[in-house]
């Protein structure tokens, strides 16, 4: 798994292989961002590594929440893929396959 980062103003979504199945992992960074100024509300799933955080963008930002994160070990933004990184590598193994698959029956 690999670190994930996706923000629209008001919400942040990162995914972190530290919290994947590790239920101590996830509680810790739970009570870390609620202990943040500006955060609303924070779900974290041990079971995918998914975080989940609303926030007041007037108070804070994703890049404040982020360097919070990464200060006590929970997310690595040099190996973060975005949504859109996402995307297009599934469009691109996606068009790799289809070209395989139509030059392999010519």
């Amino acid at each position: 798994m690999t670190y994930y980062i996706h923000n629209i103003p008001g919400r942040l979504r990162i995914k972190s292989p530290v919290v994947k199945h590790d239920t101590d992992a996830a509680t810790e960074m739970v009570r870390l961002l609620e202990a943040s100024i500006g955060v609303r509300s924070v779900s974290v799933s041990a079971i995918t590594g998914s975080c989940l955080i609303h926030y007041d963008p007037a108070m804070t930002g994703p890049d404040a929440l982020v360097l919070v994160l990464s200060r006590r070990g929970f997310f690595d933004p040099s190996m973060a893929i975005t949504n859109d990184d996402y995307i297009r590598n599934g469009a691109t193994k996606l068009f790799s396959f289809l070209a395989a698959s139509v030059l392999g029956a010519l």
